[in-house]
């Protein structure tokens, strides 16, 4: 059973984040109308890896039916009305105030429909001194500080997939899944607003506390965790790397008896606990690189293993693509069938994850315009 089989969504999303809800919603079941302009989501084009189709869009718009609409025309406006009347969810992300200027508001929608869900997806929220700038995945991570923590000693630098645009996009699901349930409870629905530049500021609360109640912020320090040691990047025999993680004072001694061969290093006082370890890491690093350094990464993996010390490869995309835990389902696209990660969520009584089809533009255009037709 798909839990929201009954459920009808009217999105006019654009690029990731509420694309990514929308795609979310669809896997859940229910029926996702994809409202776009008449040249189509600028997705399409970001480029034309996946059987000549943005990555993007094939990622993040399966499961869902495309309609193009001129939202300044007024018979494509009175059509997205009477689909918004009959719908159960209304999200869209369009740029700051555009929405309201066409009618589509989500004060005004909540009071014509007041057991609609509204969605707004924005850069900065309603009402702030920056509500109207322009914010992309970037450019927040920039101003919310998570390129300050991000990178090399050397320089600040971009977390390498979107991770503005995803987060604020898996916010954004989990707030109109509450509020669908809620809805159960009292027949009214309610009005979302997500932004990107919260959503991050809520993922730095970490930092923000070092830097607010201690006076000092997390450096940046490449492969290396900011406030737990060792946990980072080391490298074995022939430079091959690993990464290591020790979360627990039980640990610590493990590792230097079984990995390192070095018991001598539990006496040390300069890594007797975690923040000793934090202000000596320099030399603990130089004792443990040493130790790695003279073992093939296979024979310090099979320790690692034996004295349950956590690890991990440092791999390539490449070597992601052929890793053995990697699931991948079939998309039909447009141009043919895809290949696709599947959300990490597995319900077990459902099966494997089955996605729906990525639709061509307006390809569901003529049918929704009849079922939605003038009503008598």
């Amino acid at each position: 059973m798909n839990p929201f089989a009954d459920i009808l969504v009217v999105s006019i999303d654009q690029a990731v984040a509420a694309p990514l809800c929308a795609a979310k919603l669809a896997d859940a079941g229910a029926r996702v109308i994809k409202v776009e302009r008449p040249g189509g989501d600028f997705a399409r084009a970001y480029d034309t890896v996946v059987n000549g189709q943005s990555a993007y869009f094939v990622w993040l718009n399966r499961g869902k039916e495309s309609i193009a609409l001129d939202l300044k025309d007024p018979d494509d406006a009175a059509l997205l009305h009477r689909m918004i009347a009959q719908a159960d969810v209304f999200i869209q992300n369009l740029a700051p105030g555009a929405a309201a200027k066409l009618g589509f508001g989500a004060e005004a929608l909540r009071r014509k429909h007041p057991r609609l869900i509204t969605c707004d997806i924005s850069g900065y929220g309603e009402g702030g001194p920056y509500e109207n700038m322009k914010a992309y995945d970037l450019l927040i991570q920039a101003e919310t500080g998570v390129a300050a923590v991000t990178g090399s000693p050397d320089a600040p630098g971009r977390v390498g997939v979107s991770v503005v645009d995803l987060s604020a996009g898996v916010h954004a699901y989990a707030a109109i899944v509450e509020a669908l349930f809620a809805r159960e409870k009292t027949g009214e629905g309610r009005a979302v607003a997500v932004s990107l530049f919260h959503t991050m500021a809520d993922w730095m609360n970490v930092p923000l506390f070092h830097n607010d109640l201690a006076g000092n912020p997390p450096e940046r320090v490449g492969l290396r965790h900011p406030s737990i040691a060792p946990y980072g990047l080391f490298h074995c025999a022939g430079g091959e790397p690993i990464v290591i993680a020790i979360q627990n004072a039980r640990e610590w001694p493990r590792l230097c008896e079984t990995v390192l061969e070095r018991p001598d290093m539990t006496a040390d006082p300069r890594f007797a606990d975690n923040p000793a370890r934090l202000a000596n890491r320099p030399a603990l690093e130089a004792e443990i690189g040493a130790a790695l350094g003279r073992l093939p990464r296979e024979e310090a993996v099979r320790r690692l293993e034996a004295a349950k010390i956590a690890y991990g490869r440092v791999n390539s995309v490449a070597d992601l693509s052929a890793h053995p835990e990697l699931r991948r389902v079939p998309v039909d696209t447009p141009n043919g069938p895809a290949q696709v990660v599947p959300p990490g969520a597995l319900v077990r009584e459902l099966g494997a994850p089955r996605l729906g089809a990525v639709p061509a533009l307006d390809a569901h255009g003529p049918a929704i315009r009849a079922e939605f037709g003038e009503l008598t």
